[in-house]
């Protein structure tokens, strides 16, 4: 099989922001982070997600993380800004800030915790695009917003040109191939446990967590899908499935990543803001049990 159009590149990582240990943002750790990431595999970096900590910087501090992965990558990697929050006004600024700066595209989550209607979804997510001519990739998770972006609200925002790809962390298979059907927006896995099967049902990529550590792995991946390889596909995932879990399935991914990337050297230290509490020493034995068994620690570590 072949993949489809990828309009923001195939394995793109939902970048991690390093704080300095007072949690400041650490600038040359983010453009060293990102740095890592283009050279290991991944061909886009979403910066200001969820796994960025966006709910706990500012919007200065988010162009200026922006700014810090553009100088550093921008010339190597699709670089996509996170604007979604649940106030519209707040994330038409943000949007507003990374056209500015130069940022490929915006990736604008669901309006949180407010709960509204669909109409006022695709109402929100109208004004956004209005704020400029960025495309959008929309991020479709119910499981932290509350709300699930109907079919018919992908169908009336898709007659929007700058309406481009989705995001989708809903997990459901079925419903996603129909979206992509009716619409013709390009698909993304947004959670790490389903990226081959999504990849095995028309989606164009992943935006992933795990790719911190893994994005070579998960370009070949991609590579073996796209080649119609399924077995090498399968058995890179497979061999991935004690670091997915590590990563994903025992506290928020942005503490373990962070850890991880402690790990491997590419960050002096797992400093999270709070609410968000740092990787302990047990999780971090956890992660490190990983890395290891997959053999994607330093030499150094791993002998």
């Amino acid at each position: 099989m072949s993949l489809p159009a990828a309009p923001f590149g195939r394995v793109l990582t939902a970048m991690v922001t390093p704080f300095n240990d007072d949690g400041s943002v650490d600038l040359d750790g983010v453009a060293k982070v990102a740095d890592h990431l283009v050279n290991n595999g991944n061909d886009g970096i979403v910066v200001s997600g969820t796994t960025g900590e966006a709910p706990t910087t500012s919007v200065s501090e988010d162009g200026e993380i922006l700014r810090a992965v553009i100088d550093a990558v921008g010339d190597r990697a699709t670089v996509i800004a996170g604007v979604g929050t649940n106030h519209t006004e707040h994330s038409v600024e943000l949007n507003e800030q990374a056209a500015k700066a130069g940022a490929d595209g915006v990736l604008l989550v669901s309006p949180y915790y407010n709960k509204p209607t669909q109409a006022g979804i695709a109402a929100h997510f109208e004004a956004v695009a209005d704020a400029s001519d960025l495309p959008i990739m929309l991020y479709d998770i119910p499981g932290r917003t509350g709300v699930t972006i109907a079919p018919e609200t992908f169908a009336r925002v898709a007659s929007n040109a700058k309406f481009v790809a989705v995001k989708d962390a809903v997990g459901d298979l079925f419903r996603g191939v129909s979206i992509m059907a009716e619409t013709g927006l390009s698909f993304y896995s947004g959670d790490d446990v389903q990226n081959l099967g999504w990849l095995t049902h028309g989606a164009a990529g992943l935006v992933s967590v795990v790719s911190h550590v893994a994005g070579n792995q998960y370009a070949e991946m991609v590579a073996a899908v796209d080649a119609g390889d399924l077995e090498r596909a399968l058995g890179v995932y497979t061999d991935l499935l004690p670091v997915v879990d590590a990563i994903m399935n025992h506290a928020p991914g942005v503490m373990t990543a962070k850890a991880a990337l402690e790990l491997m050297g590419v960050t002096s230290n797992r400093v999270v803001r709070l609410p968000l509490v740092e990787a302990d020493d047990e999780l971090v034995g956890l992660v490190h049990e990983a890395l290891a068994s997959a053999h994607l620690l330093p030499t150094a570590e791993s002998n």
